[in-house]
């Protein structure tokens, strides 16, 4: 009886582990503002506090890749699409990446505000290998430079970024 127990255990582990795996590459699409199809995952919680949060995802049109990001609190709509500085990201080698600005559009009724930063191809290696420790926004006015330091799921972006790799090699083969 005892031996059954642990194998049904083990299953169940081994079940839960490819479950929360395989929802992790689960690719999403939609159609950008331009008419072009982008497909993403569900973006993630990287930081929260009662005062600022930030969540993001990469998102791709399979010819570039890009890192969306979701700051909160972020500024209504006139003064949000004046956000058009690049984005330092750092990685956990302490090197410092700077993405370019691509777009900041509102969604959800104005209820979220999405800015969209161009992955370099030359630092695709390298956001694929290494986690994420922190990012930083210029998000102007009385505020300024607005420096998130990654909390929670600091390896998402780099497998998201395998996930997307790995259905783009499926593709081509």
């Amino acid at each position: 009886m005892r031996e059954v127990f642990k194998i049904l255990i083990t299953a169940a582990g081994f079940l839960l582990y490819s479950l929360s795996s395989s929802a992790q590459c689960e690719v999403l699409h939609r159609v950008s503002p331009d008419g072009s199809m982008q497909y993403y995952m569900e973006p993630v919680n990287f930081y929260w506090t009662s005062a600022k949060s930030l969540k993001g995802c990469i998102v791709t049109d399979k010819e570039n890749y890009f890192l969306e990001l979701q700051p909160i609190p972020f500024p209504e709509k006139p003064a949000g699409h004046k956000l058009k500085k690049d984005l330092a990201l750092k990685l956990a080698d302490g090197k410092t990446y700077m993405l370019k600005h691509f777009d900041t559009r509102y969604s959800e009724k104005d209820t979220l505000m999405d800015m969209l930063y161009l992955i370099d191809q030359k630092d695709i290696e390298s956001i694929l290998n290494i986690e994420v420790t922190e990012v930083s926004i210029d998000m102007m006015g009385t505020e300024g430079l607005r420096t998130y330091e990654f909390k929670l799921h600091k390896s998402a972006l780099k497998e998201q970024l395998a996930c997307f790799l790995k259905d783009d090699e499926k593709k081509k083969k």
